[in-house]
């Protein structure tokens, strides 16, 4: 009997000790062996956890949009560059082979407060170029834009046809502007658009006194429901800069800004195209 005994005595000895192992074997890779695999989901009293990505994919749907391929790393030089004391470039695009585009948004007369959550949402960068005249009835309405990273630029003090005007009437509308812009979001703009694209010489010359680094124009402008295009095979090309203004319903056949641009948006897509910065290559 005391042989039975010690023997069952051993045997209990020997299974503690083999699970005492296994169960810190177990402890040490995270996992404890006695307990069930945790659930994760409503059972579990909470969602599982989002993919990478969700989150941005459910800000597009939001807008009824699909998320955008992210665009490639900026150059190391930039390809548009002023000369130290040459002219200023004037540019209708970028060059590069990278398939992106530039968007850019004039003057500033529609002030959508969705927009400006769109912008958020989305995070797809543009360049404003505005025009005192258009912006000074909301100044701040600009702020968060500015804020969340877009570029700011000129567009004049109030948007004349510049080819009209001598040098210095030029001078007046551009540096003027400048200097407003400054005064209202902190940045000096760099780049600066000739209302209606109508520049001279004299346009070049007073931009370069102003601290101007480039004249931008464009390649297709954004209508109600479709681009414009200059080109005859009416396609996006690498590094093109589209135009679109800050408008509402009642010169866009009532439709809204935001519809209007998620419009914008798909078209590029639809080709192939993703949006990259434009002061990242200016």
């Amino acid at each position: 009997m005391k042989k039975k005994i010690a023997l069952w005595a051993a045997l209990t000895a020997v299974a503690l000790l083999v699970t005492g192992c296994t169960a810190s074997a177990a402890e040490e890779r995270g996992v404890t062996a006695s307990a069930p695999a945790r659930t994760t989901g409503p059972e579990a009293g909470h969602e599982a956890p989002e993919a990478p990505g969700a989150a941005t994919a459910a800000a597009y749907r939001k807008w009824g949009l699909k998320p955008f391929a992210a665009p490639p790393a900026p150059p190391a030089v930039k390809p548009v560059i002023r000369p130290a004391g040459g002219p200023v470039p004037v540019v209708s695009e970028i060059p590069t082979r990278e398939k992106i585009v530039f968007i850019t948004i004039d003057d500033g007369a529609e002030k959508d407060p969705e927009f400006v959550r769109m912008m958020k949402d989305l995070r797809i960068p543009v360049t404003m170029f505005l025009t005192d005249a258009a912006i000074r009835a909301d100044y701040p309405y600009f702020a968060p834009l500015v804020a969340q990273g877009h570029g700011l630029a000129n567009h004049t003090l109030t948007h004349p046809n510049l080819r009209t005007l001598g040098p210095e009437a030029q001078r007046r509308e551009i540096c003027g502007q400048q200097t407003k812009l400054k005064q209202r979001y902190g940045t000096t703009p760099r780049l600066f658009r000739p209302p209606y694209g109508n520049w001279n010489e004299d346009t070049r010359a007073a931009a370069g006194t102003c601290g101007v680094d480039a004249i931008v124009l464009w390649r297709e402008s954004m209508q109600i429901k479709n681009m414009q295009y200059q080109r005859g095979d009416r396609k996006l090309h690498p590094g093109d800069i589209i135009l679109a203004h800050f408008r509402g319903p009642s010169e866009l056949k009532g439709r809204t800004m935001t519809e209007m641009t998620a419009t914008m948006l798909r078209r590029i897509q639809e080709q192939g195209f993703t949006v990259a910065r434009l002061e990242d290559y200016v």
